[in-house]
């Protein structure tokens, strides 16, 4: 019996932990996301609403923010967020390899790409 209670013990602390660093990897994330909102002339708490955020997303990379509807397409969904991603890098400045970082490792290039000295220039036109 007191095994069992050891084992529910560690598997809850281990599971507390895991979500304290998930938490703080969210909280991360999204504060350097609100700072590319402010950048790019948008309002930071857009970084926080659902759909509207990946509107002003698109919008910043794209130039039009209704191809995130494309979102809703199994297949192109994996595609499109790709190309937003490098193209919202490129439109503050950076190369695509900025743009995959994004794509893999946001909470530490979203806060380096908001609180950098980058500034927004805007969708390209390629």
């Amino acid at each position: 019996m007191a095994v069992n209670e050891a084992t529910y013990a560690l598997a809850t602390g281990i599971m507390l932990v895991y979500m304290v660093v998930v938490l703080v990897i969210g909280v991360i994330s999204l504060v350097g996301l609100w700072k590319i909102f402010v950048k790019a002339g948008k309002p930071g708490w857009g970084a926080i609403i659902p759909f509207y955020n990946m509107y002003c997303l698109f919008e910043m990379s794209f130039g039009t923010g209704w191809l995130f509807l494309a979102c809703f397409v199994p297949c192109v969904n994996v595609v499109i967020t790709i190309i937003m991603w490098i193209k919202l890098a490129q439109a503050f400045g950076k190369g695509a390899g900025y743009g995959i970082g994004i794509l893999f490792v946001p909470f530490v290039f979203l806060p380096m790409l908001g609180f950098s000295d980058a500034q927004y220039v805007g969708p390209s036109k390629d």
